[in-house]
């Protein structure tokens, strides 16, 4: 069974959590997966994958800032610590327009499972100093690359101060987890991101979120929708528009509360 929380402020029905993984590859490289359905040889510069990479941070993740900003809701960008120094303005405006930064490795292709334990520590305080520095705010929130954390990884959050950890798949909803002696949210990640529909339709995409939202606003009251998607793919204009439509659609409803991870977190934690 589900934990016991907190009831949704206000007399919400459902939480809607939005995701955005804003990711980046070391220079020369690209994501091992794309759009084209052709690969290149093990060991060829792929100039299309590095672009295809770089949009996310050039382009992707200012289309969101707009689009959250039309919308008035905040959202939590999970980054990669590299996108923040290579893209320090959107960083900024990311700050500014009251989104939050987590923490999601320094580049996408360093995942932590790889990692010894101490390696691993010191990648999440690396990350953490970067995003600080940069946008002014020290982290409280983290996903691992893939989701896939280690048996490390909390306690690690745990002892740093952390308020949410979100590489959980075992609940639908928030619960709270002792690492170290400390409390700390485990915050569940989306089934369904944006690059399930990276060789199909769009509309797809737009029919799972719709559907998934009027089951749970339906029939399970206090629950939660995690929307997932990327600034390299998701924030394109064919996704970017199904996710347009999304947010139209959720807020034609009463009862829906669209909160940040760490918003979330402080509720269940019962923090102001």
């Amino acid at each position: 069974m589900e934990a016991t929380i907190p009831p949704w402020p206000n007399g919400a029905k459902i939480a809607v959590m939005l995701t955005v993984m804003y990711e980046s590859w070391p220079e020369g490289k690209g994501p091992p997966y794309g759009p084209m359905a052709s690969a290149l040889k093990e060991g060829t510069l792929d100039l299309q994958s590095i672009a295809w990479a770089n949009y996310g941070g050039r382009t992707g993740v200012w289309r969101l800032i707009r689009m959250f900003e039309k919308f008035g809701i905040q959202a939590t960008f999970a980054a990669n610590a590299v996108s923040i120094e290579r893209f320090p303005e959107a960083a900024k405006e990311l700050v500014r327009q009251g989104h939050e930064i987590a923490g999601h490795s320094y580049t996408q292709n360093v995942f932590m499972p790889y990692l010894s334990e101490a390696e691993e520590q010191a990648l999440i305080r690396k990350c953490a100093g970067i995003i600080e520095s940069v946008s002014g705010f020290k982290p409280v929130g983290w996903a691992s690359p893939r989701m896939t954390p280690t048996v490390h990884t909390a306690r690690f959050l745990a002892e740093d101060g952390y308020l949410w950890h979100g590489d959980y798949h075992d609940t639908d909803l928030p619960h709270v987890v002792i690492e170290a002696g400390k409390k700390l949210v485990a915050i569940p990640h989306s089934d369904f991101t944006d690059n399930r529909v990276m060789r199909g339709s769009p509309k797809d995409f737009y029919d799972v979120y719709k559907d998934t939202f009027d089951y749970l606003y339906n029939n399970e009251p206090q629950s939660v929708l995690n929307l997932t998607l990327h600034t390299h793919f998701g924030a394109r204009p064919p996704i970017a528009a199904m996710l347009h439509a999304i947010l139209k659609y959720y807020q034609s409803f009463d009862g829906v509360w669209f909160p940040r991870h760490d918003e979330m977190a402080r509720h269940v934690l019962g923090i102001k």
